[in-house]
């Protein structure tokens, strides 16, 4: 997995400060001893201290090098529930409800990103993804630079029987449902900073469609086709191809034959489905059919990373994200120094 060992790498290389907030679990805890053990992340447990190291002793997890914070007792607890309470007063919340909803460890935990005490953060083992991505759009916030939070997921092609080796992009195969021409071009662009960001080699987007260069006309072309010029305009450097079948995205000789003045040339790394039905089932059948490693849902978009995990996830799954969110971090610090 040579892609996955760069990120892996490239997140030891500088390891950042990433709060987890669900350490009464068992992944995770596995998780946040591995990423410490190996370097990839200096880890912040955050939730009830008592509970953390009951099933920590449990388990047979070591907490040596990870630090716990647990709110209900934290000594930033005020100053953090008066940040939360100036962040979303306009939406009704009073001083009361901000300092209990201080208390919980997902808020706490994307507090302590918005706030600088962390550099990003991972949760979903156990909350929902609404739950998720609703705490990290609400208090991390968007990036500025950017009109929409998207998600994707990195898909590992390291299998001796994959034709295709290294890693791709797929986007978004978890929140937008369906897209406008303009959304999807922001999906579009920030695919493509993630693939510059975590497979360390250069975009190359296509924007996927059942046409190839106008071979069908309807509505769902048409916007496929729009949100490509829309690339084209604000990325004029970006390598990119829309509207364009899968095959003529990734297969150099199908491309070679479909697309007249082809930039991708059929070696897309960066997959962009036109709604989230395609996507959802374009990653799940790389995963389950092509035996794919499916990393994600991740999110892209935000002020500073924060990534989703499913409820059926192992250890494992929660490790590379958890480096993924390193590597996002890393890159969020190089835009912005501190």
């Amino acid at each position: 997995m040579k892609a996955l060992n760069r990120i892996i790498e490239t997140a030891r290389s500088s390891p950042m400060r990433i709060a987890l907030c669900e350490g009464d679990d068992a992944r995770m805890l596995q998780a946040a001893q591995r990423a410490t053990q190996e370097g990839i992340a200096r880890i912040v447990l955050v939730g009830d201290a008592s509970s953390i190291r009951a099933t920590a002793e449990r388990v047979g997890v070591d907490l040596a090098g990870v630090e716990l914070i647990d709110p209900a007792t934290s000594t930033k607890r005020e100053a953090y529930a008066d940040a939360l309470h100036a962040l979303r007063a306009k939406k009704g919340m009073t001083p009361d409800a901000a300092r209990d909803a201080v208390r919980q460890p997902l808020t706490y935990a994307n507090l302590m990103v918005r706030l600088g005490d962390a550099d990003g953060s991972v949760a979903g083992c156990v909350h929902t993804s609404a739950d998720v991505v609703r705490a990290a759009i609400q208090i991390i916030g968007i990036d500025p630079s950017v009109k929409l939070v998207s998600s994707f997921f990195l898909m590992m092609l390291c299998e001796p029987f994959h034709t295709m080796k290294g890693g791709l992009i797929f986007s978004d195969c978890a929140l937008v449902v369906d897209p406008d021409a303009a959304q999807l071009s922001e999906i579009a662009m920030a695919a493509a900073d993630s693939a510059r960001a975590l497979l360390m080699e250069e975009p190359r987007v296509a924007m996927l469609s059942f046409s190839t260069s106008g071979s069908a006309r309807h509505a769902a072309v048409d916007k496929v086709v729009e949100a490509t010029h829309r690339v084209e305009a604000l990325r004029p450097d970006l390598a990119i191809d829309g509207d364009v079948q899968l095959d003529a995205a990734i297969v150099a000789e199908i491309a070679d034959r479909k697309i007249e003045h082809s930039h991708v040339h059929g070696h897309a790394n960066v997959l962009v489905f036109p709604d989230l039905g395609a996507g959802n089932i374009g990653y799940k059948l790389a995963e389950r059919i092509g035996r794919a490693k499916a990393i994600g849902p991740l999110l892209q978009g935000l002020a500073k990373p924060a990534n989703d995990l499913s409820r059926g996830c192992c250890a494992e799954d929660i490790y590379y994200v958890i480096a993924v969110t390193t590597v996002q971090a890393q890159a969020a610090a190089q835009r912005t120094p501190r």
